[in-house]
C-alpha cells in the first residue's frame, strides 16, 4: 500500500518511509491512498487476542514489512500492558461502557500507538543500518508514551517539547525522570500550540530534517492513527450484538487524533453508529461540531491538561475527506485558517458527530457523580466524556488515562487518593529537563548538539 500527503505535493511513499518521514515535506499529513474494507471479515476477527487483531489490521497497511516480522513487532508492542485484555471493556450499566486505555507502561492511551511506533523505529534502524532522531510535542501524555516507546533503544534519540508548568507534575516526571541517555525532555515557554508550531517549522527545514534524520512522533505520524483504530475494533467486536448497531464512542480529545482513528475505522466498513467529541473548556472542537466553524481561541490551563489545545493537528486528515479528497482545496482551507484563524464548513455530518464541553468547575462534580453512581474512578479527561451521554444510544466512553496521574483533582472530587506503583517510584527520582524558548532556532541548536 502507498501513502499520500493531504496537500498533494509530495510523492507517494510506502508504509515504512511514510512512518520514518512523519510530517510530509509539503506540510501535509500522510494517509492511505485507499482504505481497505473489513466489512466481510468481522466474524473472522472476533475472538482474536489483541495483538493478533492488531496484526490482522495492520498487515493491510504495512505491506512492505514481511508478515512474520510485522507479527513479531506487534506482539512485542503489547507485552508491557498490565491487563490481560490490553484494552478491557468495562460495563457500568445496560447502556454505558468504559473502554480502559490506560494499562500500558505510562498509564495513558498513547501507549497503544507509541509502543508500536518505538518498535517500528527500532526495526527500521536495524534494517537500514541508520540512526534516527525523533522529535515530538506534547500537552501531557504523548511525550511520556513516546519516550517509553524508545527508552534506551540503540540508534535513537528522542526530543520532546512540552509547555513548562502546563502538564501535571506526574506527567512531567514520566518524561524527565527516566535516566535514559537517549531521552531529552525540553520544557518550553508558552502553550502546547506554541511548541507544536515550532516543531512544524523545524520539520519545514528540509535540509536540517534530512541531515539529522528527523522523524515525527506526534499524532501526525500515520502509524499512530492506524494503531489506535485497533482498540475501537476490539471494543466493537466485544459488545453485545444488539449494542453494536447503535453504539456511540465518546472520545475525550484535544488534538482530534483519537476520534479520527475511530471515524476512519467506520469508513473501513465497521458499522459504528457515531462519535461524540468530548472537550474540556478549550473547546475549539466542540464549537466546530456544534456550529460548523473552526475558529482559534485562547488556551486556558485546565484540570484536563492533555486537551489544552486549540490547533488540532489531526484535523487536516478529516478535512481531506470532507472536501472530497481534493488536495488543492485542503491547501486553500489550511492557508485560510493559518492567515485568518477561522474556517466555516458549508456541510457537516452532524448525524455521525456530536460534541460536549466540560469546564473545570464541572469536572470534579462529574468524577464524584460517576464514583457515587458506579463506584468507578475516572480521571479528569475521561470525566469530560461522561458529560451529556446520549439517552438513545449505547455509549462507550474512552478512558484515556489512569486517575493516579491526577491525584489532586481526584482527592478534591471524592476524598480519596489514587496511586500507582510506577508513579510512586518516580517521586524519588531527579528531574532532568532542558528549558528552551519555543523557537525553531533554539530547538535546532539543541538537536544539533545531542542528535545521534
Amino acid at each position: 500500500m502507498q501513502f499520500l500527503s493531504t496537500r498533494g505535493q509530495t510523492p507517494v511513499l510506502g508504509f515504512s518511509d511514510a512512518v520514518a518521514t512523519g510530517l510530509a515535506p509539503d506540510g501535509g499529513l500522510f494517509l492511505p491512498e485507499t482504505l481497505p474494507s473489513f466489512a466481510g471479515q468481522l466474524d473472522r476477527l472476533a475472538g482474536l487476542s489483541y495483538a493478533e487483531l492488531c496484526f490482522e489490521f495492520l498487515r493491510h497497511f504495512a505491506t512492505d514489512i514481511p508478515a512474520d516480522t510485522l507479527r513479531g513487532i506487534v506482539a512485542k508492542s503489547y507485552t508491557k500492558f498490565a491487563h490481560a485484555d490490553i484494552a478491557p471493556l468495562v460495563q457500568l450499566d445496560e447502556r454505558t461502557y468504559v473502554l480502559e486505555l490506560f494499562h500500558g507502561p505510562t498509564l495513558a492511551f498513547k501507549d497503544f500507538a507509541l509502543q508500536l511506533l518505538g518498535n517500528l523505529y527500532e526495526h527500521q534502524c536495524r534494517v537500514r543500518k541508520e540512526s534516527i532522531n525523533v522529535l515530538g510535542a506534547t500537552s501531557g501524555d504523548t511525550g511520556s508514551a513516546a519516550i517509553h516507546g524508545l527508552l534506551g533503544k540503540p540508534g535513537t534519540a528522542i526530543f520532546i517539547l512540552y509547555p513548562d508548568g502546563r502538564t501535571s507534575p506526574l506527567q512531567e516526571r514520566q518524561m524527565a525522570c527516566t535516566g535514559a541517555n537517549n531521552v531529552f525532555a525540553l520544557c518550553v515557554d508558552g502553550t502546547f500550540d506554541d511548541a507544536q508550531a515550532a516543531l512544524k517549522d523545524v520539520f519545514g527545514d528540509q535540509a536540517f530534517r534530512t541531515q539529522h534524520r528527523l522523524s515525527a512522533v506526534n499524532s501526525i505520524n500515520l502509524a499512530r492513527g492506524l494503531a489506535q483504530c485497533v482498540y475501537y475494533l476490539s471494543a466493537w467486536l466485544r459488545l453485545p450484538a444488539a449494542a453494536r448497531a447503535n453504539v456511540e464512542f465518546v472520545v475525550p480529545t484535544g488534538n482530534f487524533g483519537n476520534v479520527l482513528a475511530g471515524w476512519m475505522l467506520q469508513k473501513m466498513g465497521v458499522p459504528i453508529r457515531g462519535f461524540k467529541v468530548a472537550t474540556n473548556q478549550n473547546d475549539i472542537l466542540y464549537r466546530l461540531f456544534t456550529s460548523g466553524e473552526y475558529r482559534l481561541g485562547d488556551v486556558a490551563p485546565s484540570l484536563a491538561p492533555s486537551m489544552d489545545i486549540q490547533v488540532a493537528s489531526n484535523f487536516e486528515r478529516f478535512l481531506y475527506y470532507s472536501v472530497g479528497r481534493d488536495p488543492a482545496r485542503v491547501r486553500e482551507v489550511m492557508h485560510t485558517f493559518k492567515t485568518t484563524g477561522a474556517y466555516r464548513f458549508e456541510n457537516f455530518d452532524r448525524d455521525t458527530f456530536s460534541a460536549s464541553r466540560c469546564t473545570d468547575a464541572q469536572i470534579p462534580g462529574i468524577i464524584e457523580r460517576v464514583y457515587r453512581q458506579y463506584g468507578y474512578v475516572a480521571d479528569p479527561h475521561t470525566a469530560c466524556g461522561f458529560q451529556e451521554l446520549s439517552p438513545d444510544r449505547v455509549s462507550v466512553v474512552l478512558a484515556t488515562a489512569s486517575p493516579a496521574k491526577f491525584p489532586e483533582t481526584i482527592i478534591r472530587a471524592i476524598g480519596k487518593e489514587p496511586t500507582h506503583p510506577t508513579l510512586e517510584a518516580l517521586k524519588a527520582r531527579p528531574l532532568v529537563k532542558h528549558p528552551l524558548k519555543a523557537e525553531p532556532a533554539a530547538i535546532k541548536r539543541f538537536i544539533e548538539k545531542h542528535a545521534v
